[in-house]
Formats: C-alpha cells, sequence, structure tokens
C-alpha cells in the first residue's frame, strides 16, 4: 500500500495497517498491483466478443481504429455499455426471480420460518397484477401474485406489468419509442445477441435496447425484489439501529450476513434468538449471538429488524480483519473471493449458500426455500463450535465510532408522515418544493470499492453540500451505508441543513438524509417520483421533477443497470467517475447529451465533488424555472370580495372546460 495511514476513516484505515503488519493481502494491495490497468479497456475500446479479437481501437488516431471484423470505437464502447447494463439487470432480476418462488413456496406451506407479513402490499401488488382479492384467502392470492411475478421473466407477450404504476406521459414516451420493457430474461438474452459479434452495429440502436433492458430492472426486476420482499417480511418504518465496526461484540458470537437476498439472513437472524442455541452459546463462555450486516444484506437487516449495519461493501475485508468474527455467512453478489484467504489468517469461517455462489476453500452450506431454517440453526452453531478458536490477541474491534441511524423512509413511510394515516400523500412535499424551502431532492446512491481508499469520503462531501442548500438527499446501498457510518442519518443531523429544509424536517420529524433500503430498492425511488409527478404541481412526467440521481463511485455492473434506467425513466444521472465510455466521443456525447432529447433524461460523468454539487444545483435550478416556480409570488390577504371574484373566475374556466387554477398551480393529475 503507497498511501499513509491517516485520514477520517480512521478506524478502518488502522484494521488494514494490522493487516500488513501481519503480511496480509488486501483489495487495496491487489488494486496497486494491477496497475497500470489496460487504458484501452478502461475507456471500452478493447473488444474479446469473437475469437478474432481481442481487438483495440486506438483513441489517439496512431494504431488501428477498426477491430478485424470493422467494428469501429463506437459500436465496441457501446456493445460494452449494453453488456453492462445487461448483467446488473441479470443480477437484480434474478434476485427478484428467487424472492417470487420464495412466495410461491409460502403460500404453499413449503417454506418453514417464513410468512406473509404485509398483506397490505400483498393487496396493493395484487391489483397491479389484475389478480382478483374478493373472498380469497391470503395465501391463495400470495400464490398467484407469485406466479405472476414468475411470468414477468419469461412471458412470450406483453410488456412489463409494473410500467403502469410510472406516470402515463412516461408511459407514452416509452411506447413512442418502443422501449416499453418485455419478458425480463428476453430483454437480457437479446443484449448478448445484439452484441456478439455481427449484430447490431449502430451503436444509437445499441443505446436504445441498453434503456429498454435497464426499465426491465427498474420496473421489473428490482421493483418485483422490493415488493415481494415487503409482503415477506414487512415493509420498512422508521427503525432506530447502529452502524459501523464497533457493532461487533467483543464478548459474544459474532456472525456477518453479507450479500444481497434476505431470504438467508431473516432465517440466520431468526435462529440466532433460538433458546436451545442461546442456552448453547452461553456454555462457550459467551454473553450472546451478536447478528451484524455488509453490503446491501445489512441496509435490509437494519430497515426491517435495527440489526445493526457493520460496513459497506469495501468493508467486509476491515471486518474480518477484526478478528472477532466467528462466522460470515454470504450468499450472491458483491462478496470478494479474497475473503476466503483472509480468513485463514483468523479463526473466521466463510460460508457459501447459494448454489449460484460458492467459494473455493469456503465452507458450503445450501439453503433452499424449504429448509431455510434447519440451515440458518447450521450457520449459528457452527459459529457457536468457532467460538473457542478465537485468538484474543488477534482482537480489534475499533471502538471510536459506532453511529446513531434512523432508517426505512420507503414511499409508503414517506406518505405517512407527509400525511398521517388517513391522509397519507406526497402533496406536503411538491408544496414545499413549490415554495422553495425544499429546492429539489437528489437520489444520493451507489457502490464503495477498493479504487476509493478508506480516508476518501466522497459521499459525506456531496451529501452535506445538497443539504446545505435546501436539496432532500434519498440514499440507498452502500452509499447510504457509508453515510449511515458518519451518523449523518439522524434528525439531529438538520442542523447542517438549510433553512428551508430544516424547517421541514423539524416539523416532519425526519432526517435530511432519508434512509430507502439496499440497492436493489432504487425501484423505491421510481415510484416516489412517480407519486410527485402524480400529486401535481411539479409536471406531468419524472423529467419535469426537479430531481436528479448521483452515484461517486460504482463498483458493479449493477449500478450501470440503475443508472441508465433512471435517465431512460427521465432523470439527470451523474457518474462521479470517467465514462466507461470515453474512448468513443459520439457514443458519450449520445448519453450525455443526445438522450435527454429522446427520453427526458441524461448521463454525465465527473469526478469532481464540487462540480458534482454544482452539477445538480444548477440542474434542479433549470427545472424548477421551467415549471416556474422560481418566481417569486407576493403574499396577499383575500377578503371577502377577492374569493367571490375567484370563486367566479375558476367558474368560467370550469365551464370552458378547463382545470380550476387556485389549487396553488397545481398540473391536471395523470
Amino acid at each position: 500500500m503507497t498511501r499513509k495511514f491517516e485520514g477520517a476513516d480512521q478506524e478502518s484505515l488502522d484494521l488494514l495497517k494490522k493487516m500488513k503488519d501481519r503480511g496480509i493481502e488486501s483489495s487495496y494491495d491487489r488494486y496497486d498491483a494491477q496497475q497500470p490497468q489496460c487504458g484501452y479497456g478502461k475507456i471500452g475500446l478493447c473488444c474479446r466478443h469473437c475469437q478474432m479479437g481481442p481487438c483495440n481501437v486506438d483513441p489517439f488516431g496512431r494504431g488501428p481504429q477498426r477491430g478485424v471484423c470493422g467494428a469501429d470505437a463506437n459500436t465496441i464502447a457501446a456493445r460494452h455499455f449494453v453488456r453492462y447494463v445487461a448483467a446488473g439487470t441479470a443480477a437484480h432480476s434474478d434476485h427478484g426471480r428467487s424472492v417470487a418462488q420464495l412466495l410461491i413456496a409460502v403460500a404453499r406451506g413449503e417454506a418453514k420460518g417464513y410468512r406473509i407479513t404485509d398483506t397490505k402490499k400483498l393487496f396493493e401488488v395484487a391489483k397491479v397484477f389484475d389478480v382478483s382479492t374478493k373472498d380469497r384467502k391470503i395465501e391463495e392470492i400470495a400464490e398467484e401474485v407469485g406466479e405472476m411475478a414468475l411470468a414477468e421473466f419469461g412471458k412470450a407477450y406483453g410488456t412489463q406489468r409494473f410500467t403502469t404504476r410510472a406516470p402515463i406521459n412516461r408511459q407514452k414516451v416509452w411506447e413512442k419509442l418502443d422501449i416499453t420493457p418485455r419478458a425480463i430474461d428476453r430483454e437480457v438474452t437479446e443484449s448478448m445477441h445484439r452484441t456478439g459479434m455481427g449484430t447490431d452495429q449502430d451503436y444509437k440502436n445499441l443505446i436504445m435496447h441498453a434503456c429498454r433492458t435497464s426499465l426491465a430492472d427498474g420496473w421489473g426486476g428490482a421493483m418485483i425484489a422490493t415488493e415481494l420482499q415487503d409482503i415477506l417480511f414487512g415493509t420498512p418504518k422508521p427503525t432506530r439501529g447502529t452502524a459501523n465496526l464497533g457493532v461487533i461484540k467483543e464478548d459474544e458470537i459474532n456472525i456477518l450476513v453479507h450479500g444481497h437476498e434476505p431470504q438467508m439472513s431473516e432465517m440466520v437472524a431468526v435462529a440466532a434468538s433460538d433458546p436451545e442455541l442461546l442456552k448453547e452459546a452461553r456454555a462457550t463462555g459467551a454473553k450472546g449471538i451478536s447478528i451484524a450486516g455488509v453490503c446491501c444484506t445489512a441496509a435490509e437487516m437494519l430497515m426491517r429488524h435495527g440489526i445493526p449495519l457493520a460496513g459497506h461493501m469495501k468493508m467486509q475485508e476491515m471486518a474480518i480483519a477484526t478478528g472477532a468474527i466467528e462466522v460470515m455467512a454470504v450468499d450472491i453478489q458483491c462478496v470478494m473471493q479474497g475473503n476466503e484467504e483472509l480468513s485463514r489468517h483468523y479463526h473466521t469461517k466463510i460460508v457459501t449458500t447459494s448454489s449460484k455462489a460458492k467459494i473455493a476453500g469456503a465452507e458450503h452450506i445450501e439453503i433452499n426455500d424449504e429448509n431455510a431454517y434447519e440451515k440458518g440453526k447450521e450457520i449459528v452453531r457452527m459459529a457457536i463450535k468457532n467460538y473457542p478458536n478465537r485468538d484474543k490477541s488477534k482482537v480489534y474491534i475499533p471502538k471510536g465510532k459506532k453511529s446513531d441511524v434512523v432508517v426505512g423512509f420507503t414511499h409508503e413511510t414517506i406518505k405517512y408522515m407527509l400525511g398521517g394515516k388517513f391522509r397519507a400523500s406526497y402533496r406536503p412535499l411538491n408544496d414545499n418544493i413549490m415554495n422553495g424551502r425544499i429546492r429539489g431532492v437528489a437520489g444520493v446512491v451507489g457502490c464503495t470499492s477498493s479504487i476509493s481508499w478508506p480516508d476518501q469520503l466522497p459521499y459525506m462531501d456531496l451529501v452535506s453540500a445538497l443539504i446545505a442548500n435546501n436539496i432532500l438527499v434519498v440514499q440507498t446501498g452502500c452509499a447510504a451505508a457509508e453515510c449511515a457510518r458518519e451518523g449523518m442519518m439522524v434528525p439531529e443531523f438538520m442542523d447542517k441543513a438549510g433553512d428551508g429544509l430544516r424547517e421541514v424536517c423539524e416539523a416532519v420529524g425526519m432526517p435530511p438524509v432519508l434512509h430507502a433500503g439496499s440497492c436493489v430498492d432504487n425501484s423505491r425511488i421510481l415510484i416516489s417520483c412517480s407519486e410527485m409527478a402524480r400529486e401535481g404541481g411539479l409536471g406531468n412526467d419524472i423529467s419535469d421533477l426537479p430531481v436528479a440521481g448521483v452515484c461517486l463511485d460504482w463498483m458493479h455492473e449493477k449500478a450501470l443497470a440503475i443508472g441508465q434506467y433512471f435517465v431512460s425513466s427521465g432523470v439527470f444521472t451523474i457518474f462521479g467517475t470517467k465514462s466507461p465510455v470515453a474512448g468513443a466521443p459520439e457514443v458519450d456525447k449520445f448519453l450525455c447529451e443526445g438522450l435527454e432529447n429522446i427520453v427526458g433524461g441524461k448521463w454525465a460523468f465527473e469526478p469532481d465533488v464540487n462540480k458534482v454539487v454544482k452539477l445538480v444545483i444548477d440542474h434542479i435550478e433549470k427545472k424548477r424555472d421551467a415549471l416556474g416556480i422560481n418566481v417569486k409570488k407576493e403574499r396577499k390577504l383575500y377578503d371577502m370580495a377577492d374569493r367571490r371574484a375567484l370563486d367566479a373566475e375558476n367558474l368560467k374556466t370550469a365551464q370552458a372546460g378547463c382545470e380550476p387554477g387556485i389549487a396553488h398551480s397545481h398540473q391536471k393529475k395523470d
């Protein structure tokens, strides 16, 4: 490691130094060893899609300008972009498929330990799928909903059902462009076909298919995962919890759950409270059994149960390096293979639980819908038996920081907090955006990676600057975990917000930075945007809203899929990295400029956090100008004569077949 051990995230840096002192390799060491990385690949100009390659196109014009087959820089870069999006869509959507299969198994009584928790959400989703609920048992409804959700992956005809939740104008844009997503698996398969040698060779046509494929994620697979998980495990509500490595207990048996599908982590958590297992744990000298989460599994467990969040993706190594982890149980996505080698330097056991995601050298306890509870108990018992093997001389749990957090701000929660049980509505949010107390909303989401060092916390700087400028921030994924660890997700943090945003947060009793879930839960933000447009006063489409999306540090292909489905839904989306298609200026320009005239959203790639802040503010103010809500209006106290005149004007307008104009300039709802 070439960097000095100093910085804001001192706890992680201390653990990395201890690893180095013991001769243990980290992901940061491996990243340094990879330098210099392939310059062609970094900017999208290396093609390995057929045996005639790999082919490189020289961006400086001094070498080859086409691959062997004749593909130019635009085609090669666009193909790479489509494959990124397809891979990300496949990851989220396969997650959604697993949840649909679990819902069916639960409805049939085949999945011990699981249950249907949120029947209200079940009825809402049943309505989208045209599933009858009248005079039917909950199990019957749930089974049919699960079957309908499963059909979304491979149906021969039709489009994704959840796209009907988007504003009508947004649906019309997709229909006109013929990018309304069809079967999820079809879009992923077609992406692979189009990008193979000799097929689609028009970069604009390729990017438009990336739009359709990404929408199959955001308004398909990812949304299915989120909605069905809510049905099974409960729709999150505001919950208090703690975050950071300090949540690991020195005097308890520690189990980390890591990955993305909550099926495994839910059952491990249930098993950890089994009286028999707790008795076995105490017999070893431990005070109890502690569960903590890493990555997106952490977000799911924190939101629903208040189970502590140990850290985001790039902290999985540091968590093991505390020397106090008996078992790290993992399922799918974002799990480093290096964890297995790292665990050999401690007593930690790495346990894989999915047939889709085994790790050479790790122990495998396969969890499926039917055996999850028993296998969860097996994992807990393994941790209990491993506790006496802990080497106390290697234990180092950072004590400097353990942050309180308030999480669980779903679409439903926000509506309830703004309007109450009987008048749940986005009206107060829209009104406060229109009156200027809140300038707009930014979704700050994304990954963390070993490219940026632990002492670099750009999400904190970004979020702090946005709320200071009265921009409400909604977060998901590892970006949310980074801010949670730094104490930014409590109502007290509203002191850092601008006067207008702080006034609203104080009135509602919420933080200015809202935790909305894991990376798959970005679909919650899509629904919230749709609700804002539907509520009126901020335009008739998502593209009219004063909102923006930011991902400073992306690592997994899922991030590009998420970014693309937000762009395709009409949202300005900024990534804090260099463009993955920088080697093809025409493709880059099409993503960052041309798409806006077609789908209403566009990309920007900007590594400088200060410039990202300016891009967000400028975009939000531009949207406010277009809506006409930046014009200061003189407040007038109406007397009775004024009210009669206004009523007469509204009656005249209504008789002319137009909408009345008295309700704060509300536009006609969809």
